[in-house]
């Protein structure tokens, strides 16, 4: 999940759980206390998937090491044979 999916997923959540709590007939207090409560949750939950992620890529291996490539025509080859004209 992108940045900004993730903030805009985090943003409608504590927009529900505001709204819920408001509802919910609670005090200012309480809702602010639910809508930061649920903030750090997503963040905290965000941070463990993103490292979880992070460490379950594969582990780049060294490459093997390469003999140079053999010439398709030796040197012997390209001189001219025979005499000059």
């Amino acid at each position: 999940m992108t940045l900004p999916k993730f903030m805009l997923g985090l943003a409608i959540v504590i927009a529900v759980v505001t709204l819920w709590s408001v509802l919910d007939s609670a005090s200012w207090g309480t809702v602010l206390l639910r809508a930061v409560l649920c903030a750090v949750i997503l963040q905290v939950g965000y941070f463990v998937v993103v490292l979880l992620m992070v460490a379950r890529e594969p582990k780049p291996q060294a490459a093997p090491e390469r003999k140079p490539a053999e010439p398709a025509v030796t040197i012997d080859e390209m001189k001219p044979k025979g005499g000059a004209h």
